[in-house]
């Protein structure tokens, strides 16, 4: 089975605190570095975590809400500095295009790399990166500017030949790829030999949601439907229900209720506002509502 996994770079929301940087992810799948959002401090925190950001290729930014986006430029210059020669894709509003560019214009900054931007639009759910293994996908949140989520969701893999078998069967290595693909197998001496009786189901698809910024929204239900993780903002607490849905972002309970009615298997929420020092309250009411919930804190790694 392919690592896939998400570290945590960033959880606040607008405000940086002393301990709680702006919003910024690291998906890992099959060892192929994602990151979602880029808040300021993210090259730091990848720093400290001994992270070799030249490693990411492929960068997703939500929306154009600085917290969500004021480290990408510091990100794409350190890249530059440091050597990099491999492309760097980056997913985004249209916008942010006019932005990079203007940023590199006025500093005289000519890349030693090609950046290819990808704009995004937050009208409908796209399909917007695929390669072997894996699907990403854009859809709709409900926040002030146009804003995405992003799935990660895995593509069927193909059936797994049991070990013993190989050597037993003697199988050639030429016969491996269509019995993968279900096919029979047939021996030397003639025996025919089902292939459910020499594999084993596919792995299970894995599915990652990320979803921020937004206020409560039940329409992003169907398209994180039984997602193995979510991860869902949480700004305030359930006793700021008035701020929260002023600026169009979620509470604990919203958050806890997107994950029970979408039957997802765990939640994890974040986008703290600087207001709470002490985040245990917010895991407490999320938790309440549904059980499976962690905190979003920097430097952790959670697998899908």
């Amino acid at each position: 089975m392919f690592k896939f996994s998400v570290t945590i770079l960033g959880s606040s929301s607008a405000i940086p605190t002393s301990d709680r940087n702006p919003t910024a992810q690291l998906v890992n799948h099959n060892d192929h570095l994602f990151l979602i959002d880029c808040g300021e401090g993210t090259q730091v925190t990848l720093r400290r975590m001994h992270i070799h950001f030249q490693r990411i290729e492929h960068v997703f930014i939500s929306h154009l809400h600085g917290d969500h986006f004021f480290g990408l430029i510091g990100l794409i210059s350190s890249m530059h500095l440091l050597g990099r020669g491999k492309k760097l894709h980056i997913y985004g509003p249209p916008e942010l295009k006019e932005i990079i560019d203007i940023q590199l214009s006025v500093s005289l900054t000519v890349l030693q790399y090609p950046l290819v931007f990808h704009p995004t639009q937050a009208d409908s759910p796209a399909v917007i990166f695929e390669n072997e293994n894996l699907l990403v996908s854009s859809f709709p949140m409900l926040h002030r500017i146009p804003t995405n989520g992003f799935l990660f969701a895995e593509k069927q893999g193909e059936r797994r030949i049991r070990k013993e078998i190989l050597g037993m069967l003697n199988i050639p290595v030429t016969e491996l790829p269509k019995i993968k693909k279900g096919g029979n197998f047939t021996d030397a001496e003639g025996k025919l030999h089902l292939n459910s009786s020499i594999t084993l189901d596919p792995y299970p698809q894995r599915k990652y949601a990320f979803c921020s910024d937004t206020a409560y929204f039940e329409e992003i239900i169907p398209v994180v439907k039984g997602a193995d993780l979510l991860y869902h903002e949480t700004t305030f607490l359930q006793d700021r229900a008035a701020n929260a849905a002023e600026k169009f972002h979620s509470t604990t309970k919203e958050a806890a209720q997107i994950a029970l009615n979408a039957e997802v298997k765990k939640l994890i929420i974040g986008h703290y506002s600087a207001r709470y020092d002490d985040l245990q309250p917010l895991l407490d009411e999320a938790s309440a509502v549904f059980h499976d919930t962690e905190l979003a804190l920097e430097g952790k790694t959670i697998d899908v």
